[in-house]
C-alpha cells in the first residue's frame, strides 16, 4: 500500500520524528509492506459482481506485519458507575487500541466513519489516563474507499471535520495517515 496524505493534528506528526522515529518508520515500513487485496465480490446494486478491496483481508496483514515488529493490544478494564449510584451498572467493560508500541496508539479503520471518530475519542482516553503521548490512525483515502464496499469511510471526511473542529476535539496529538491499494 502506499500513503498518499498525512495529516498533523496538534502536532502529532512532528511529536512522532522527534521522541518515536523509529515507531514512525516501523508503521511506514507496515503500510509499504502491505498489499490490499481483491477478495470481495460486490453484491450492492450498483457494484454488482465487481471484485472489491477486501478491508479483513487488509487488516489481518496490517496485525500480522504491527505485531512482527513488537506492536501489541492495549485494553483498558473498568466498571461503570452512574452518578448517584454505588453498584455499577457494567463491570469489565474496556477501551482497546489494536497497536501500541512506546506509547504511541496506532489503529487501521475500514469501517463505518462513526468508528473512525471512536477511534479519537479512544486515544483521547487513553492520552488523559497519561497512557500514551501521540495517536495514529490509518485510514483509506477516497480513491481506495472507492473500491470498496459502500459504508467504508475515507480519511479526508475525518481530516474536514477535524479541521472544523479545531482544537477541540480530539484534544490529542494525531497524525493521520491516508492510504491507497499501489
Amino acid at each position: 500500500m502506499r500513503i498518499v496524505y498525512e495529516y498533523s493534528h496538534l502536532g502529532g506528526r512532528e511529536i512522532l520524528q522527534v521522541r518515536f522515529p523509529t515507531v514512525l518508520e516501523e508503521i511506514y515500513a507496515v503500510i509499504k509492506e502491505v498489499s490490499a487485496v481483491r477478495g470481495k465480490k460486490s453484491k450492492e446494486k450498483t457494484k454488482l459482481g465487481k471484485e472489491l478491496y477486501a478491508p479483513k483481508i487488509i487488516n489481518q496483514r496490517l496485525k500480522e506485519a504491527f505485531h512482527k515488529r513488537g506492536f501489541h493490544e492495549l485494553r483498558d478494564y473498568y466498571d461503570i458507575r452512574l452518578p448517584g449510584q454505588e453498584e455499577p451498572v457494567v463491570r469489565g467493560a474496556y477501551k482497546q487500541i489494536d497497536f501500541f508500541k512506546e506509547r504511541v496508539l496506532v489503529e487501521a479503520q475500514f469501517g463505518k466513519y462513526a468508528f473512525m471518530f471512536y477511534d479519537m475519542a479512544k486515544f483521547q482516553y487513553f492520552f488523559n489516563e497519561t497512557r500514551a503521548d501521540v495517536g495514529v490512525e490509518i485510514v483509506p483515502a477516497y480513491a481506495l474507499h472507492k473500491e470498496m464496499s459502500s459504508g467504508v469511510a475515507y480519511g479526508e471526511q475525518l481530516i474536514y471535520d477535524i479541521e472544523r473542529l479545531k482544537r477541540h476535539f480530539p484534544a490529542v496529538p494525531v497524525h493521520i495517515i491516508l492510504i491507497d491499494a499501489g
